[in-house]
């Protein structure tokens, strides 16, 4: 809800998702691996059976399985994970990275909302005994739950690549380290609430008007000249009416202010979001837009002032959104030929 976004639920995020449903649990990891652009080049997440024991592979080349690459292993459940509960997965690695299905991950990481135990965590620490208990437990634990197909032995080849095998690339997440890193992702707010940081200050209007305003600018000319009955074939014939030329300048400056809340909010809400608040004010104007007016100027300051009064509640920008962006909204509208002031 627009509530829970802009003032945030009254939970722990740690408490949140201990109550998600594995799906979304594996969602919340794909959301945070997805947004690490700087680390990876491209990201996969299986679904169904015969994944292989990838749950979110995390691309660093173009080479993919075949390259560098990391695991992460999403595990829900209502305690910490134990050795048991990864002991399959990591059996799973080892035969087929063995088996040529792709190369041994650079990491592989199990993330679970209470994270691991105590002695899971120690195991994790010491690739050593990690790799003595695989050793140990492969055929009770490991050996008849990697394939469909039986059980698969220890023994020849497979064996001598177990005992080379780095074991330092199986570790566990905490899961408050997992919340911090998701924070600073678009989805963080629309999950855990909380609102948007303090907005900047926009930039200043540039003297020079943009291509990026050529559409939205000529039809306020255009509706000028309707209002005047006279032609206005650039801004410097403005300058005899103070009304139309402060009018124009206004418009700028809500344009280029909802220009900075698009910026400001693409990489902190999930995508569609700011296009979504477009949308409910265009739905909102349109019976003003399309009604009677005397002129293209009276239909442009008939609309606006309608987006300004428009009642946002349900959608999560609603308190972001300003007078002055609303303003601006039906600038990039009409920039987008969705809304014309002179007929």
């Amino acid at each position: 809800m627009a509530s829970d976004f802009e003032n945030g639920p009254k939970i722990d995020p740690l408490k949140i998702i201990q109550i998600y449903e594995a799906s979304e649990w594996e969602t919340f990891i794909d959301e945070w691996v997805h947004s690490l652009k700087t680390t990876y080049v491209n990201v996969m997440r299986p679904t169904g059976a015969g994944d292989k024991g990838i749950d979110i592979a995390g691309f660093c080349d173009a080479d993919q399985l075949l390259g560098i690459w990391d695991n992460h292993q999403c595990k829900h459940y209502t305690s910490p994970l134990s050795f048991g509960v990864v002991a399959p997965e990591i059996g799973k690695m080892l035969w087929y990275s063995f088996s040529g299905e792709y190369k041994a991950p650079r990491a592989c990481r199990f993330i679970a909302p209470k994270g691991a135990s105590t002695s899971l965590s120690l195991l994790l620490s010491n690739a050593n005994k990690l790799k003595a208990k695989v050793l140990a437990e492969w055929d009770k634990a490991i050996s008849g739950k990697i394939t469909s197909t039986g059980p698969v032995t220890l023994e020849g080849k497979f064996l001598d690549y177990v005992g080379d095998f780095d074991f330092r690339i199986f570790s566990a997440e905490q899961p408050r380290t997992i919340i911090e890193a998701h924070s600073r992702t678009r989805y963080h707010i629309g999950r855990f609430g909380g609102g948007l940081p303090s907005r900047p200050r926009p930039d200043a209007v540039p003297v020079e008007i943009g291509e990026t305003e050529a559409t939205y600018t000529s039809k306020l000319l255009d509706a000028y000249a309707e209002h005047k009955g006279e032609t206005i074939a650039s801004v410097s014939h403005l300058d005899k009416w103070g009304n139309l030329k402060s009018h124009f300048h206004r418009s700028r400056e809500a344009f280029y202010h909802a220009e900075s809340l698009r910026v400001f909010v693409r990489e902190k809400v999930e995508p569609g979001t700011f296009e979504g608040l477009q949308t409910e004010i265009l739905d909102g104007v349109l019976d003003t837009h399309d009604g009677e007016h005397s002129d293209g100027y009276a239909r442009v300051v008939a609309v606006t002032e309608k987006a300004q009064s428009l009642v946002l509640d349900a959608h999560p920008l609603n308190r972001s959104a300003s007078p002055t962006d609303r303003r601006g909204i039906c600038h990039q509208l009409a920039n987008d030929g969705k809304l014309t002031w002179r007929r």
